[in-house]
């Protein structure tokens, strides 16, 4: 048999989707001419020829018909006596051109061939991957969820290929099912065991980017530029934005009527509070807007150092400094520069947290009833015994209880 046909032979191979023809052919080819090598020594005197289309293979071997005796090279050159046995026709110093039949290579060398193959294309698909996902790394996705375990979970894009979103870069709020369709962004593309990992990112900034894009059509036309965002994953972020057209305001915007646009993006990111400012080239304006959503009474600033001194009035400082210390370390990062924050008037301030900031621990009912006898932050409510506030509230004992419980392991870790 002269030829063999690819599609039955290595049948696994002929779909081998994302890899180009020319490619595909250029493996075969090599392959076929390792095998030609490994029985002739030399494959310089043969042609391997595959037809992409068909899936079909030729190999022909090429040779110099030479007199009788005066062969010297068995691989370039044949005996007239022998080439009439082929073709009665042929003449001194003719080329002969014959077609190999690769069932004489043996079925082991077939097989090994076959595997070979195997081998090439599975390293070609794994290239090929790895090329697309660098190309469109920070890029948006919706991929399917296929499997969820403890430490990430699996998914699908639409080509099949399989994505992984780590525990570590998952919103703190997030929980996926099965079949649910997520976004988030492509992060980065690892190798483990010689196998391509892509790995997506729900807490990267630039995933809110790319959330405020399509959102926000001033974005994605250039009009409005995003100079920075900083992020605590499920708690807080600040959008710094600055607009290239004087008659755009960058965070109305953003922001849209009445929040419309920005609310698509909170439920998107488990109730994130975002906070869009407008950037400025002054610093003292900058660190100003960044302390969102509180209200400075002035500060002092060390270049050199990188270093802010803010003071706000007493009921503030809580705002400022916000839950955990999310809002004032944000506004470090935003602005690059220390911030330390005091009580107007003094040094040094005792820390205290709005009551707001526990509104998903604590109902916001019982929040409502505090701020009605004057307990609007935690020390408020810890500097009143537990009787004196079941006295003004009329507040369960163990309603009281667990308030106090809650603001005191905020000042626990603290």
């Amino acid at each position: 048999m002269a030829s063999i046909n690819l599609i039955e032979a290595f049948q696994e191979f002929k779909d081998a989707e994302n890899i180009d023809r020319p490619t595909m052919m250029k493996v075969v080819e090599d392959v076929f001419k390792t095998l030609l090598r490994k029985k002739y020594i030399s494959d310089e005197n043969f042609d391997v020829i595959v037809n992409a289309e068909q899936g079909d293979l030729e190999i022909f071997r090429r040779r110099m018909i030479v007199e009788d005796g005066e062969v010297e090279d068995p691989l370039a050159e044949i005996a007239y006596s022998e080439a009439i046995k082929i073709e009665p026709d042929f003449e001194v110093g003719e080329e002969l051109i014959e077609s190999v039949d690769l069932y004489d290579f043996g079925r082991r060398a077939i097989l090994a061939a076959k595997q070979t193959l195997a081998s090439r294309i599975g390293d070609l698909k794994k290239n090929v991957l790895v090329q697309k996902y660098e190309e469109r790394l920070g890029e948006m996705i919706n991929a399917e969820v296929y499997q969820v375990w403890r430490k990430e979970v699996l998914l699908l894009d639409d080509d099949g290929n399989e994505l992984i979103l780590p525990k570590s870069e998952q919103i703190p709020q997030d929980f996926f099912k099965k079949g649910e369709s997520i976004r988030a962004i492509i992060s980065r593309v690892d190798i483990k065991n010689n196998t391509p990992v892509i790995i997506l990112s729900r807490t990267s900034p630039l995933f809110l980017e790319k959330l405020l894009e399509m959102e926000v059509p001033e974005i994605a036309e250039g009009l409005i530029t995003i100079k920075k965002i900083v992020r605590e994953p499920g708690e807080r972020a600040k959008v710094a934005v600055e607009s290239y057209d004087d008659r755009i305001d960058p965070v109305g915007a953003c922001v849209g009527m009445k929040g419309s646009r920005i609310h698509g993006i909170v439920r998107e990111l488990k109730n994130e509070n975002i906070d869009v400012i407008n950037f400025t080239n002054n610093t003292q304006l900058l660190i100003q807007r960044s302390l969102t959503p509180s209200h400075i009474s002035y500060m002092e600033l060390d270049n050199e150092k990188k270093r802010a001194e803010v003071y706000l009035p007493s009921d503030q400082v809580s705002l400022a400094i916000g839950r955990r210390g999310v809002n004032i370390k944000l506004a470090c990062e935003l602005t690059g520069y220390n911030i330390d924050v005091y009580r107007e008037n003094e040094e040094t301030e005792e820390y205290d947290i709005d009551l707001e900031e526990f509104s998903d621990e604590i109902d916001e009912w019982i929040i409502t009833i505090l701020k009605g006898v004057g307990c609007d932050t935690a020390r408020s409510v810890l500097n009143l015994t537990a009787e004196e506030l079941e006295r003004r509230t009329d507040l369960e004992k163990e309603t009281i209880q667990e308030v106090r419980r809650i603001l005191e392991e905020e000042f626990e870790k603290e």
